[in-house]
Parts: C-alpha cells; structure tokens; sequence
C-alpha cells in the first residue's frame, strides 16, 4: 500500500477526522459565526420591542430556557446544565458520524446541525437562555396563527436533518450513523 493509500485508510477508520471533517468544520463554523453575529446585531435593537418586517414576518426577542419549541423548560442551573451537556455529547456523537462520512451533502449537513448546536449551546453560556428572535405570523380579523419563536441555528439545524432527509431517501447511497 502506499502511502496516499494509507493515510486515506486511516482517515476512513478514523473516530476524530475523515476525509470531509474540513469542510463540516467550516460549515458549522460558518453557521455557528452567522447565527451568534445575527443574535449580537439584533439584542439592542429587539429590546425596543417587535420588529415587523413583512406582513408575515417580524423580529422579536424570546429567551428559550428549554429544548426545541420550548420543551422541557429549564429555570434552575442544574437543568440548564444538563441540556448543556446533553448537547455536548450529541456534538460529539454527530462529530464522529462525520468523521466517517465519504458524501459531501452529508458533511454539509452534519455540519449545519453541529453548528447550530454550538450556536444554541453558545447561548446557554452567557445569556439566560437560548435566544430566538424570528417569528411568522399569520393574522386576519377573525382568525391568528404564530409559528413558533426561532433563530438561524434553527434554521442550520432544520436545513441539516433536511439534508439528511434526502440523503438517505435519495441519494446514492444511504446514510448511516457509525
């Protein structure tokens, strides 16, 4: 075997890095960077009350203190500690999937849900809560409706599993966690 063959042997059968760990680096960097600069830009700006930016869209600021949609709701630290956690271990175990992926759409995918993870996590470090601030809406005279509260990791974590999705369902080959 040369030596070309044994490096990619070796990153193949690797737990840390494989051969598209770079470009899902790059991506959860990218959405974890976009998502905390978006949050920055908007805090002042949302303390002022709602913005509304279209007839179905408006900004507002909302502090998720549980899991998606707001689940399991955490006051106390020892729960925000254990979401925490919980959200460390589930980065590390999408890592390692990652490190094993040969399909470029998957490590786009993983990274966007690994980068919306850290985002989220980011959060739960320094504010008291994870902040969401995209609201749709839908309002008429006689009817309302309100999606719930979001921000761009979110938005990475849903366009990651979406991916992950069609990968699976449709492409070349299946995905498969290790």
């Amino acid at each position: 075997m040369d030596v070309a063959g044994a490096a990619e042997s070796k990153a193949a059968g690797s737990y840390a890095w494989g051969p598209l760990s770079g470009f899902g680096l790059f991506v959860a960097v990218v959405a974890c960077v976009a998502d905390q600069a978006a949050k920055f830009g908007l805090l002042s700006a949302l303390q002022h009350g709602p913005i509304a930016i279209g007839p179905f869209v408006s900004l507002v600021l909302t502090w998720n203190t549980g899991i998606s949609y707001g689940l399991f709701p955490q006051t106390g630290a020892v729960g925000a500690w254990a979401l925490l956690a919980f959200k460390v271990v589930a980065v590390v175990l999408l890592w390692v999937w990652l490190a094993r992926m040969p399909s470029r759409l998957t490590a786009l995918s993983l990274g966007l849900i690994i980068g919306g993870a850290v985002g989220n996590a980011v959060d739960r470090l320094h504010w008291p809560g994870v902040m969401d601030f995209v609201l749709l809406h839908v309002e008429t005279a006689g009817w309302s409706f309100q999606w719930y509260v979001f921000n761009l990791a979110d938005v990475a974590i849903v366009a990651g599993v979406v991916g992950l999705l069609y990968e699976s369902l449709w492409g070349g080959s299946a995905v498969k966690a290790p």
